[in-house]
């Protein structure tokens, strides 16, 4: 094709095309009609294209005809006319012979007052930038599925613990051993609700009702003998959070809720346990409340395993526990704020019985 004559150029056309060659970045001035008017030195090495080669051909002839993608002259023409600019648009570079090539375009349209409209047309080449962001994708998908695999698995190994441990309570003749296989079960089985619930979304966030509830359930289904004497219930909302906050909760949920069956329905007495979760934001409160006998008067303060595992646990969520008259019945609180930046154990006076 002939070379395209350039009739006319003014300063403002002069100092675009000072600013084409000395441009590091792959960058072309092109007129109204695409004809190319500069190309830098290094779209002539980017794209191994002849430099003698460029100047006065329309873009579409460039090399062997591999920019001649009618949806880019299109926008081309639309930025020329003032209508568009052509921003991150993406399109795949196919030259015979040679990889295909992923290219990011950029080009507006420059405002110099002169007689011609110019466009300047900047490419970036990121081949090597989207395939390294593939291989990344699917290492993440790969890691996502072996972890779903490993806590399916270490879900799986925590119920046969778990039943283990049940099977063995159920054949000792010693009250003090069958008490503590069954605090042991429970303990991991408030462990393994939160794998299945992970091998279940794939996510590393637990629903905390679903949690609190599966986890109720299964505590109940164990202790309590009469479902129409003692009922456990939840109340929860929607809720999410991670896996380790989530197991902190559940071991607290399970010692309260043990230690309320335990201690708060003597005899046949008839009465109930809520386990109630709200949060908004980082600030959340935990409450497990029942209507029984209250806690007793003249107690000598000495915390046992239950008690030093709730603490420990709010300090570890750096929450505050607090123990209150239900009236009837106890009720233990576990509060987290935003400013919370130390556990402050305000029930100190009355101790847990667990």
């Amino acid at each position: 094709m002939a070379a395209h004559p350039i009739l006319h150029v003014d300063a403002g056309h002069g100092l675009a095309m000072a600013i084409i060659a000395t441009s590091a970045e792959p960058t072309l001035l092109l007129d109204d009609a695409l004809i190319v008017i500069a190309a830098s030195d290094s779209f002539c090495r980017a794209f191994e294209i002849d430099p003698a080669k460029t100047t006065g051909l329309r873009i579409t002839d460039l090399g062997a005809g591999e920019w001649d993608v009618p949806q880019l002259k299109s926008l081309l023409k639309a930025t020329a006319s003032g209508r568009t600019k052509i921003a991150a648009y993406e399109m795949d570079l196919a030259v015979p012979g040679r990889p295909t090539r992923r290219l990011v375009l950029n080009a507006e349209k420059l405002a110099f007052g002169g007689t011609q409209d110019l466009l300047i047309l900047a490419i970036a080449d990121v081949t090597d930038r989207r395939v390294a962001e593939r291989v990344k994708d699917d290492l993440v998908r790969e890691k996502a599925a072996m972890l779903k695999e490993l806590q399916h698995r270490v879900a799986n190994s925590l119920q046969i613990i778990a039943s283990v441990l049940l099977q063995s309570a159920r054949r000792v003749q010693s009250d003090e051993i069958r008490h503590h296989l069954h605090s042991a079960h429970h303990r991991v089985m408030s462990v393994a609700s939160v794998q299945r619930q992970l091998a279940t979304t794939g996510e590393d966030e637990v629903r905390i009702g679903a949690y609190l509830t599966e986890l109720s359930e299964s505590i109940g289904a164990s202790m309590i003998r009469d479902p129409a004497q003692l009922t456990l219930s939840v109340e929860a909302d929607a809720s999410v959070t991670n896996s380790e906050i989530s197991v902190s909760l559940g071991l607290i949920v399970t010692e309260l809720v043990i230690n309320a069956l335990k201690h708060a329905f003597p005899g046949d007495r008839v009465g109930t346990i809520k386990v109630a979760y709200r949060s908004q934001g980082a600030t959340w409160r935990l409450s497990i409340a029942d209507d029984g006998v209250g806690m007793p008067s003249g107690s000598d303060g000495k915390p046992g395993l239950g008690t030093s595992i709730v603490k420990a646990l709010a300090t570890q969520l750096k929450a505050t526990v607090r123990v209150l008259e239900n009236n009837p019945g106890t009720m233990i609180i576990i509060e987290h704020d935003e400013q919370s930046s130390a556990t402050t154990d305000r029930s100190a006076s009355a101790p847990l019985l667990v």
